[in-house]
């Protein structure tokens, strides 16, 4: 089945066919660091990289480009506020982002260019304008002339006469027309500056990204991710920049992320109403965040609420539940997947790198109900992400394929004594970690650190140390005793208290097992 990707641009769902066979240039519009990031920043991060992550899995070489945008008004802003320099308010919070960035598993781009490092391109992108005649300098300012680009307000479906009517002019503004915008800006005293032919100053915020974007992905690139509020006018704008800088169509398939509402309302910095993802991580761990991210269609828009994440956490525990505890009854060592890819007779021995298909279903394992699990999972999961990657149906087809793997391990493992089926587990388990780890829920490396003992449930986990981990073990065999011994106060309190730290503990017919309580 061929992926399909619902286009901004063109209002409808097209077959993908990249512009190159095989290889895939996505742009993904990056933080303006002068703050924290907030939740409905956070989707537009998390979006591209899953999309990225499912075309690797397709098999496509994709280049991630996603720019920082460390020079703009409210960087400037932020530093007079402050008293401090541009450039401290730049470093402090493009850490910030990284780190919780990572925290919320996204991936690095494969580029990660920052806007002043390319003033000079951008000084040229603006002197073809001019030369073109789109552009025109006044008072040491540029200026996009809207009127000169006839495509203009074909991404957002407006009218050009309509937009003109609801422009308007900001004071001390000396461009021709309301709607035409900002390419270069005059200095002003105390802002940092650049020289450039019009007099000392600094790029606008929309050229920035389509001379990023052109340098390393070339004029005219596969996808374009971003928030459906950069629709107009940021990436209205970089399309009437780019295209007329360059004559060539510029991004052939625009994807935009619906909205993070609140209370029913828009999520953003300018309402007020904003959670930061850093506030956020205090409370829940950065997988259940993603989850919620991703819980449903990425074009569709969202609620947050404690009660959502709430929910998205006891999910999330679901997921990782069958996976430890298919390993615990399998005798599977997370920690070691190369063990596990053994277990499975070397079937989905490359399950992990990327890359769709499975083995075909184990005949001799008397798990056949299982097979057809992990078969119809996989069939699932594809066919939801090649619909304009609907990670709502990936998500169902890993509940699926849980509950395949929970029927298996409770119904059937205990009546075979001598775990035939168990090859048949241990690939369950490999195509859980792999299609879970597509969509950024179920990272294997992340999984295998943080699991509890005897291969418990991962859920805000969130890397307990080894030391922590034999600790608890320790009390757990101290508790086994004093229940042999009948001391069952000493074993309810020893139970109790873990409780109240947040350990679980699980007495089963296997033996006790315990995890980590989700939030």
């Amino acid at each position: 089945m061929a992926i399909r990707i619902y286009n901004t641009l063109t209002r409808r769902k097209e077959e993908f066919v990249p512009l190159a066979p095989g290889k895939v240039g996505i742009y993904s519009c990056g933080p303006t660091v002068y703050d924290y990031f907030h939740i409905g920043n956070a989707r537009a991060f998390v979006v591209p990289d899953v999309i990225r992550r499912y075309l690797e899995y397709r098999g496509y070489d994709v280049t991630l480009v996603q720019n920082i945008t460390d020079i703009e008004d409210k960087i400037i802003r932020r530093a007079a506020e402050r008293g401090v320099s541009t450039q401290e308010i730049v470093d402090e919070y493009t850490q910030a982002f990284y780190l919780d960035r990572d925290a919320l598993g996204i991936r690095p781009p494969n580029i990660q260019p920052r806007a002043t490092e390319h003033v000079r391109d951008i000084i040229k992108m603006i002197e073809v304008l001019i030369e073109r005649g789109l552009a025109y300098a006044s008072g040491g300012d540029v200026y996009y002339d809207v009127s000169e680009f006839r495509e203009y307000g074909k991404l957002s479906n407006q009218n050009l006469d309509d937009l003109k009517a609801g422009a308007r002019a900001e004071v001390g503004e000396s461009k021709d027309a309301p709607l035409d915008f900002a390419l270069w800006k005059a200095a002003k005293p105390g802002e940092p500056a650049w020289e450039s032919p019009w007099g000392p100053g600094r790029p606008g915020w929309h050229i920035e990204c389509s001379v990023m974007s052109s340098k390393y992905l070339g004029e005219t690139f596969d996808i374009h991710t971003g928030g459906v509020d950069l629709v107009f006018p940021h990436h209205e704008n970089e399309i009437a920049q780019s295209e007329g800088a360059s004559g060539k169509p510029f991004v052939r398939y625009w994807v935009h992320n619906g909205y993070v509402n609140i209370d029913g309302q828009r999520m953003g910095k300018s309402l007020g109403n904003f959670k930061t993802v850093r506030d956020i991580l205090k409370q829940y761990p950065g997988r259940v965040v993603r989850y919620f991210l991703i819980a449903n269609h990425y074009r569709k828009p969202i609620n947050f609420s404690d009660e959502e994440l709430g929910m998205c956490a006891r999910a999330l525990s679901r997921l990782e539940d069958a996976v430890a505890n298919a390993a615990h009854a399998a005798g599977l060592n997370l920690g070691n997947l190369d063990a596990v890819r053994a277990a499975a007779g070397g079937a989905d021995a490359g399950v992990l790198a990327g890359g769709p298909g499975s083995e075909p279903a184990d005949s001799t394992s008397g798990a056949k109900g299982l097979e057809r699990a992990v078969e119809d999972a996989r069939k699932l999961f594809e066919e939801s992400m090649d619909d304009d990657f609907n990670t709502a149906g990936a998500m169902a087809a890993l509940h699926d394929l849980a509950t395949g793997i929970n029927t298996y391990v409770n119904e059937k493992m205990p009546g075979d004594p001598e775990h035939v089926g168990r090859a048949a587990v241990a690939r369950a388990v490999l195509a859980m970690l792999q299609l879970g780890n597509v969509i950024g829920v179920l990272e294997p490396e992340a999984f295998a650190q943080a699991i509890g003992g005897s291969g418990a449930s991962a859920t805000c986990a969130d890397e307990r140390s080894g030391l922590v981990s034999s600790l608890i073990d320790l009390l757990i065999e101290v508790r086994t005793e004093a229940r042999a011994s009948k001391h069952y106060s000493m074993s309810d309190k020893i139970r109790d208290r873990l409780g109240e730290l947040g350990v679980i503990i699980e007495d089963t017919r296997d033996g006790v097992r315990w995890k980590f309580a989700a939030k």
